[in-house]
């Protein structure tokens, strides 16, 4: 069924039930893809959706209106989970014009081919509907170069694509329809893997949005839930998380082979909750990588742990590093221990892998042989008792 956000404006998207990975990131509750048709002198749809679920989106609209009366197509980013449709689109639509960034168009070309009736505008253009008007807003790298933000000024709507997401399919459209702590966890995962590194460019966005005094009382994204009840709290958390602004938290993240490496992991465990500190024990052979992004993003200290392997660091906890040094979490403590055998090498990969990302870390790491013996098990409680103090000076 469709849903109505506004006067003649609607949800026309689609719902993926059983997606568990986007690119390489699991998506434990499924997806949506976000399309919106606007009904006015000019039929507008803003954005479309990847292109197994096109049926869907087409039957959407024809519930609504006949698809050979759709007059835009606005293409606010030219990922294929977003315009995968669009060739689809055109020939069901018929004569229409496609506006999108300068960047966008170049996409959209080598994606689907030269000859594409394509409007290109920047910030600050807008194009009247009739009654309603849509203004454009560029967020280039918010996530990719060729992204853009539309407004609807007269319904205070933004259509932030993929900007204020998430991914999760539900049965209601809204943030009121489904459990908070749900939206805002998946809100919080969906950054954490998408758009951490881009942190001074969504700093960048939030002030243009400022700076052109959009008044805002709907967020409609490409992804997940539209933000109705209280927009103001996603735009507050994506300021919060740009700003990398934690708690007093730790996350402590391990794999283990004879579990020496997770003996001393709960050791550490033990002394931070001593303290009074929130704390997430990660074991990653049983915890994605993704899931773990999304505990490191709001703690202060990260410790991780890996046994060495043939002269190197575990698999998983070698996966995890590569992954971060994409995403690049910054302002925190970190902190490196494991196990070996005969080389040990591992603890100072870890290290120099932190120090690569340009985190504050704590070293040297600490290291125990075999299995650890008192005197290792007192190293790791005292590289904990730094941690602490590390973060209490974070204020």
């Amino acid at each position: 069924m469709t849903v109505k956000l506004k006067e003649n404006i609607y949800w026309v998207g689609a719902i993926d039930w059983t997606l568990r990975d986007f690119h390489g990131y699991v998506t434990g509750r499924g997806a949506t893809y976000n399309s919106y048709l606007i009904i006015d002198e000019k039929i507008t749809l803003v954005d479309t959706v990847k292109e197994p679920f096109c049926s869907e989106l087409l039957e959407r609209i024809r519930s609504i209106v006949d698809p050979g009366k759709i007059d835009y197509i606005i293409c606010n980013h030219i990922e294929k989970d977003h315009s995968g449709s669009l060739l689809a689109c055109l020939k069901e639509f018929g004569d229409v014009k496609i506006f999108s960034t300068k960047m966008a168009q170049a996409g959209l070309e080598k994606y689907y081919g030269p000859g594409l009736p394509v409007e290109t505008v920047k910030t600050g253009d807008s194009v009247k509907l009739g009654k309603k008007t849509v203004q454009f807003l560029e967020v280039p790298m918010l996530h990719w170069p060729d992204s853009m933000f539309s407004y609807v000024p007269e319904d205070k709507l933004l259509l932030s694509n993929d900007g204020f997401g998430q991914h999760i399919a539900t049965s209601g459209r809204f943030d009121d329809d489904v459990a908070e702590y749900e939206v805002m966890f998946e809100a919080r995962k969906y950054y954490a893997n998408l758009l951490t590194h881009l942190a001074p460019l969504i700093q960048n966005a939030l002030k243009k949005v400022t700076e052109l005094g959009l008044e805002i009382d709907m967020i409609a994204p490409c992804h997940g839930i539209i933000w109705r009840k209280d927009p103001g709290k996603i735009i507050q958390a994506y300021n919060d998380w740009s700003l990398h602004k934690a708690k007093d938290k730790v996350s402590v993240i391990y794999d283990t082979m004879w579990k020496s490496t997770e003996i001393m992991a709960k050791g550490i465990v033990e002394t931070i909750t001593d303290a009074g500190f929130e704390v997430r024990l990660l074991k990653l052979r049983e915890t994605h990588r993704s899931d773990v992004m999304a505990e490191i993003l709001d703690s202060k200290g990260i410790f991780i742990g890996s046994p060495t392997i043939h002269r190197q660091l575990f698999p998983t906890v070698a996966d995890l590093l590569c992954y971060m040094k994409g995403l690049k979490p910054q302002n925190k403590a970190a902190a490196a221990f494991g196990s070996f055998g005969w080389s040990g090498e591992a603890v100072q990969m870890i290290s120099d892998d932190l120090k690569e990302i340009k985190l504050d870390v704590i070293e040297p790491g600490v290291r125990a042989k075999y299995l650890p013996d008192e005197s290792e098990m007192k190293e790791v409680h005292a590289l904990s008792r730094t941690m602490i103090e590390k973060i209490r000076a974070m204020g």
